[in-house]
């Protein structure tokens, strides 16, 4: 089996894929604070809960946007699966072709994101990622990732309000139902999610037209692709999101990993073993 970490700066998202077919997923808080030895007690319990065996797993794929959960992710790979994960970075085969200006800049799960989406939906495309930030990303049809747009996400604009001014509440992010509204909590609701379905409308109006253009086929079809934990609150209120799959960024690193574990070396258990001695020792 292949365990997946696709590790946000709110959430961390794990998968088991057997046969390159998702069996399990689950969420978790992103807790840089947390050892390797917790994070793998809770996924001990996880897979008992599941009734997979932590002894199946095979191999460990990451994708990280917080560098600092990386190296207790590693090392929990080697304490607890006896492998050396392999983490979405440079020397890694996406199938891919960056145009960005330093490609090294574009979030890993963002280039996650892209090689699901073109390989399930095809090119031209957007895709949306309702996370902690909302990331709008462009791939063509020759599978070339364009670029995009970063947003504060929904979550981000909400603790904002709250934080920054004196006597505005915490609020649920739930569509109120109306724009005009009759209380602070329902005003702030409908601030909140009706004011990002709007940027979500206009940014891919604008998207398509560039993406479009840089094609140069204005008969293409340009596909929109959203994922993320709010994915589906938005989608509800708009129309210009053709596909909600929140499972694409497990999904893209499942791909990923097959397109590399060719590269892949078995391991010794005792040099793993001996390597986490040392890492602990050093901590």
């Amino acid at each position: 089996m292949l365990l997946a970490f696709d590790v946000g700066n709110t959430n961390i998202v794990l998968g088991v894929f057997k046969d390159s077919r998702m069996i399990a997923n689950w969420r978790l808080e992103t807790d840089n604070k947390k050892s390797a030895d917790e994070y793998g007690m809770i996924i001990s319990q996880l897979f008992k809960y599941e009734g997979l065996e932590v002894a199946d797993v095979k191999d460990v794929i990451i994708s990280t946007v917080v560098p600092s959960v990386l190296y207790t992710l590693q090392h929990l790979s080697m304490k607890y699966f006896n492998r050396k994960a392999m983490v979405i970075g440079p020397g890694i085969k996406t199938g891919l072709i960056v145009k960005y200006d330093n490609p090294k800049q574009v979030g890993a799960d963002r280039i996650v994101n892209a090689v699901a989406a073109h390989a399930k939906y095809g090119g031209p495309m957007i895709i949306i990622d309702f996370g902690t930030a909302t990331t709008f990303c462009a791939v063509s049809e020759k599978a070339e990732y364009i670029g995009g747009t970063i947003a504060p996400g929904l979550k981000i604009s909400s603790e904002a309000l709250f934080e920054k001014t004196s006597k505005l509440p915490k609020v649920e992010l739930e569509e109120p139902g109306h724009v005009i509204c009759r209380n602070t909590i329902n005003s702030m609701q409908s601030g909140l999610v009706y004011g990002h379905m709007g940027m979500v409308d206009y940014i891919v109006k604008k998207m398509k037209k560039e993406l479009l253009e840089y094609g140069g086929n204005k008969d293409s079809e340009v596909k929109v692709i959203a994922t993320g934990g709010l994915a589906t609150l938005i989608d509800a209120g708009i129309d210009c999101i053709d596909y909600v799959d929140k499972m694409l960024t497990l999904e893209g690193l499942q791909l990923i990993y097959e397109k590399n574990k060719k590269m892949r070396k078995p391991e010794s258990k005792h040099i793993e073993r001996h390597e986490c001695e040392n890492e602990e020792t050093n901590s």
